[in-house]
């Protein structure tokens, strides 16, 4: 019987997280398989910041907008406009950004191949065996079971991931929402629609528990929302996003429906050769919903674990993954959860809110947190500041 290829590391899911681990792994001169399930695009309002750009490298042609501005709107219709000073906000189609992020990982070494991950098992001296079923086009294979050995595996393939499901303790404590959006033919002009400025709706018409979105993408706009709430009609409430911003005639391109997570797991490895990235660990921002920046870093982060795993043969490396990612970007995971359990909890205080987004301190701060990737650390008298006006607003003090 021929033994199976054996690969140093295989790659389950081809999104930003699983990508760029396999893209990573490849330019280490390891031996990498890719496997992507294709023909699944992830709902997404597709907007990065200055240092995904920046860190990544990605290229100008892949920004199909730069939003310069971000409109904030409350439940009562009251809008804030915040400027976006000195940059952008980049906006990607997912359908493009993510095919060329596959692509770069190819480019790097990295063996692709289109199938659906079916189990990992265990040949007699350990080594996992990753299964799989090959796929032509959209459709399996017929009689294309495939079985291939590796020496580490990257869980990267989404929210209830599989992957985890079958090898990592405490995958099922994730939390999510569901994500539907609609991709549609964007007007030259829309009486509600600007192609240079990101729209968040705060409304529990649009959204019980989250918010609702209209991004630009250039000849094309994303229109959505999401909730946890499994009664709540997502396709209904982007119907009336699109009628709000004028766009209820134009042409639907595609429709994509997602659980989103919003906590990131308590583990992300099996104390052995696999670990997780991306969607499938949970790392997807609360309150902000922003995912595609935490899975690029979060799939960088794999990779460094898969390379000390394989030079030490150490299996504790695995855990440095989330160990470093919530170093760096836990503290902001925590104050994003804690906003929205509180302000998303009813209309009244998303207007509260809204308000608060009007100052000037707020805005300067908030996006310079965002764009860098950081909590921000200067001004600290406009902290203060910040601090007593949120206090006030909390306690019902500030006139809305």
């Amino acid at each position: 019987m021929q033994m199976p290829e054996t690969y140093d590391a295989v790659i389950v899911g081809g999104g930003p997280a699983g990508a760029t681990a396999a893209h990573e792994l490849a330019q280490r001169g390891l031996r990498v398989l890719l496997l992507d399930r294709g023909g699944r695009i992830k709902p997404c309002g597709g907007a990065i910041p200055p240092r995904l750009i920046r860190d990544f490298g990605v290229p100008d042609h892949l920004l199909v907008a730069r939003a310069r501005c971000a409109r904030m709107v409350a439940p009562s219709g009251h809008r804030v406009d915040i400027p976006i000073e000195g940059g952008f906000v980049g906006l990607v189609d997912r359908a493009e950004f993510d095919e060329w992020l596959r692509e770069r990982a190819v480019a790097a070494g990295a063996q692709r191949v289109t199938g659906d991950f079916t189990a990992i098992e265990r040949d007699p001296d350990g080594t996992a065996a990753v299964c799989y079923q090959q796929r032509e086009g959209r459709r399996p294979g017929p009689g294309a079971a495939t079985r291939v050995r590796a020496r580490a595996v990257v869980g990267a393939d989404g929210a209830r991931s599989e992957v985890a499901r079958q090898t990592v303790p405490g995958f099922d404590r994730g939390k999510f929402v569901f994500a539907y959006h609609e991709i549609v033919a964007a007007p030259a002009q829309a009486p509600g629609y600007d192609r240079d400025r990101c729209d968040v709706i705060y409304d529990g018409r649009i959204s019980p528990d989250f918010y609702g979105w209209v991004f630009p993408h250039g000849a094309t706009a994303s229109v959505g929302t999401g909730s946890a709430d499994k009664g709540f009609s997502l396709r209904a409430s982007v119907a009336r996003l699109r009628e709000s911003a004028g766009l209820a005639g134009a042409d639907t391109l595609r429709r994509e429906g997602a659980p989103i997570p919003l906590k990131p797991l308590p583990r992300w490895d099996n104390g052995r050769d696999v670990v997780l990235a991306g969607d499938a660990a949970g790392v997807v921002a609360p309150a902000s919903g922003e995912g595609i920046y935490y899975a690029m870093v979060g799939g960088q982060f794999a990779a460094e674990a898969v390379t000390e795993l394989l030079r030490t043969g150490d299996s504790r490396a695995l855990a440095g993954a989330r160990r470093r990612f919530m170093r760096e970007h836990g503290t902001v995971f925590r104050v994003l959860g804690i906003m929205q359990w509180f302000w998303y909890a009813n209309d009244r205080r998303r207007e509260r809110f809204v308000k608060i987004c009007e100052d000037r301190d707020v805005q300067q701060l908030t996006f310079e947190s965002y764009m860098n990737k950081t909590l921000s650390r200067r001004k600290p008298m406009a902290q203060v500041r910040i601090f007593f006006k949120d206090l006030a607003h909390l306690l019902g003090l500030a006139r809305v």
